[in-house]
């Protein structure tokens, strides 16, 4: 089964990013958030990619972890009042005019909810790039049980606003390195979910390192 298609938005100046968004930001708070798009055909492109990782792979986990990332994207985007481009999300939160939405929060978030799976046969990974600068970025990977974190597939939501990005850690254009420690949070049950999760009956606000300090992950980039 072919492997969901990775595609590359264009690349984004900064002051492109400032004048886009002022004039496309309000059209896409009034209709891309609006309803849930229809996300089916990503969502089984997933499944199908993740299934291919190894035999062992449960074909209803991969549905539930493709259902539950595209989801949750699609929710938190609307919660957050997510514009596009990206790079002006992080413009936003930066004046102060957004509170969510770098790309660490959707990795936290989403991370969070695919932890509340318990997973069996599929793993979830903390994938980093260019980490402790500001251009760092972070994403959420998985990869089939005992499977390297290069073999698996990245899941991120920042990159299209809210319209999750599938792609395989070795073709993606982000030097990604795994980041250890997030990872073992991940995978431990028993560790607290940090920053903001977005369950079907509740928001919940956790406090989190990440989202008080004025760090390379929180002051992020613009790019």
């Amino acid at each position: 089964m072919s492997p969901p298609p990775v595609i590359k938005p264009p690349a984004v100046s900064r002051f492109s990013a400032f004048t886009g968004g002022l004039v496309f930001s309000a059209v896409f708070l009034t209709f891309s958030h609006g309803a849930l798009a229809d996300d089916s055909k990503s969502i089984k492109q997933l499944r199908d990619a993740l299934v291919a990782l190894a035999p062992d792979v449960n074909p209803a986990e991969a549905e539930l972890v493709s259902g539950t990332a595209h989801n949750t994207a699609r929710r938190l985007a609307r919660e957050w009042h997510v514009v596009s481009p990206a790079s002006f999300q992080n413009f936003l939160i930066h004046i102060g005019k957004r509170q969510w939405g770098y790309c660490f929060h959707w990795a936290y978030a989403i991370g969070g909810e695919l932890k509340e799976l318990r997973l069996k046969t599929l793993v979830l990974h903390w994938g980093a790039s260019r980490p402790g600068s500001l251009s760092e970025n972070n994403r959420i990977v998985v990869t089939a049980r005992g499977q390297p974190f290069d073999e698996g597939y990245v899941i991120d939501a920042w990159r299209q606003s809210g319209r999750l990005f599938c792609g395989p850690v070795k073709h993606d254009g982000y030097p990604w390195k795994e980041d250890l420690q997030e990872t073992a949070w991940l995978n431990d049950y028993k560790a607290p979910n940090k920053g903001y999760i977005l369950r079907s009956d509740h928001s919940e606000h956790v406090g989190s390192g990440k989202t008080h300090a004025p760090t390379p992950r929180q002051s992020g980039s613009l790019e």
